[in-house]
């Protein structure tokens, strides 16, 4: 099942289950004859449009706690556990709002305590939910035994390895790897022929062929080519340059990464254990804020953007009258950037520069740079030039806090020299960041981008939404100290 019929599925099942325990519990509640009520505080006319307004309630708390996100290559119980936890949630306040009448007015304050009409919908809800997505798992689990909505995959590995590996593989076809073929890691040295052949499903006698590929130097193209959504190594523990080669030049792309355990101390900070029907494979590209915290980021993200841009709008335009008058050339320079996953965008400020500061190509900037015109040296003192990014955090092409977006032409160049470097490419890039937060100047140098980069995997592995609320104060402080650099 692909990921987006996974979702379809997802929705249409809770919609039903969801609408379902509404009429279950408006049943149990008004004619049941278990709760006394002297009139009906939802008649039938409203059922449906309270229904469908509960309905939207429960979307919006399911997206925020990501169930729906892909969950079939986790175990079960960590759903169960999750829906459990939203529904009870959801269901204390709905007991607030729906079921609350002061016990002294009851006419039987025992059975229509609201704490037993709220624990009554959180177990219908609870029970009704459960049993959809059960079967959405189980039918999803057959079909992938079935060898329906596979992901293409392949191992990296020398023929011994792969074959090993992909031998595993086929024992959980609940995982959904479909092997294409495998990778060699040692690229011209190994046969450019080479194969092997394994079962080709659990208890099967008939085999299938595994070919080699190419090697690491084709990687990009082969996983271009055969639209490889998932990346299986099998290296030895000893191949620390070779794996480090092969996570930098999957950086840009949304394939899945998965190791075996004997390489976790390699990328330590890079990963996260995750086993799977008891299958030994570690993910290295995991999510790394928790579902919730994702959407919080991104409220606070159009929030205070929004606020910015409508705000200000006095100032900013004041800004830009100032950029106009003191300088030849548009008010707002615009360079196109690389953001999350590769995605090219155009991101905007407030010139602080002369129109021909590149005319040699793409330069470091400096302290006290010679091409900054004179209102440009406040601007960026004071951080106003960034002003117009809060446009791209609205778009959706950043965010408030992140590493800061880099040009093409930089991050090809640094690629080759940084390892890990586009890993920075996994989260949306952001105004401001943990290196400019606590350091706070441009890049001068290639040393520079390297202690840049060393505070931008930092923040990565330790993303959070109080360590944003943390960066958001401290940049603040620094630009009422003005120490922005000119």
């Amino acid at each position: 099942m692909s990921r987006r019929k996974e979702l379809i599925a997802l929705l249409l099942c809770d919609f039903i289950a969801l609408n379902l325990s509404w009429f279950a519990y408006y049943w149990v509640r008004m004619h049941s004859g278990w709760f006394y009520s002297k009139e009906l505080y939802i008649t039938h006319s409203y059922l449906i449009p309270t229904s469908l307004f509960v309905y939207g309630m429960w979307m919006l708390a399911f997206l925020f706690f990501g169930l729906y996100r892909t969950w079939y290559v986790r175990p079960i119980f960590d759903e169960i556990v999750t829906v459990l936890k939203t529904l009870a949630l959801g269901s204390l306040a709905f007991m607030v709002v729906f079921y609350w009448e002061p016990i002294s007015q009851m006419d039987s304050p025992v059975r229509n305590d609201p704490r037993i009409l709220g624990l009554l919908y959180f177990s219908i809800t609870a029970i009704t939910v459960i049993v959809f997505r059960l079967a959405i798992r189980y039918s999803q689990r057959r079909f992938l035994e079935a060898g329906i909505g596979m992901r293409p995959s392949i191992i990296i590995g020398d023929s011994i390895k792969a074959k090993d590996l992909a031998q595993k593989v086929v024992h959980y076809p609940r995982l959904g790897y479909d092997i294409l073929g495998y990778v060699s890691p040692n690229g011209a040295n190994s046969l450019p022929h080479e194969s092997f052949r394994i079962n080709s499903r659990k208890g099967s006698t008939t085999e299938r062929e595994i070919n080699q590929l190419g090697g690491i130097a084709d990687l990009e193209k082969i996983t271009s080519d055969h639209k490889i959504k998932e990346v299986l190594i099998a290296l030895d523990s000893g191949d620390h340059d070779t794996l480090i080669q092969i996570i930098g030049r999957l950086g840009r792309t949304n394939i899945g990464i998965k190791i075996a355990p004997d390489l976790y101390d390699i990328v330590s900070g890079q990963a996260r254990t995750r086993e799977i029907y008891g299958f030994p494979l570690i993910d290295i590209n995991p999510e790394l804020l928790r579902p919730w915290e994702e959407t919080t980021k991104r409220i606070l993200d159009v929030v205070v953007s929004s606020l910015v841009l409508f705000l200000g709008s006095p100032v900013w335009l004041l800004t830009a009258f100032s950029v106009k008058m003191t300088s030849k050339g548009p008010v707002i320079y615009s360079q196109e950037r690389v953001g999350k996953n590769g995605a090219i965008f155009h991101i905007y400020k407030f010139r602080s520069m002369r129109i021909d500061a590149e005319t040699g190509g793409p330069q470091w900037a400096s302290k006290n740079d010679p091409r900054v015109t004179p209102i440009g040296k406040f601007l960026r003192k004071s951080h106003l030039d960034e002003v117009p990014q809060f446009w791209n955090v609205l778009r959706g092409d950043m965010s408030l806090v992140g590493p800061r977006p880099e040009r093409e032409f930089f991050i090809e160049k640094l690629t080759n020299e940084i390892p890990y470097y586009t890993r920075r490419l996994k989260v949306r890039p952001g105004i401001t960041g943990l290196y400019q937060a606590m350091i706070d100047k441009y890049d001068e140098n290639i040393d520079d981008v390297k202690e840049r980069v060393r505070y931008d995997l930092m923040y990565i592995e330790s993303m959070s939404f109080r360590l944003d609320i943390k960066i958001l104060f401290r940049t603040a402080y620094m630009m009422l100290k003005g120490k922005g650099q000119a």
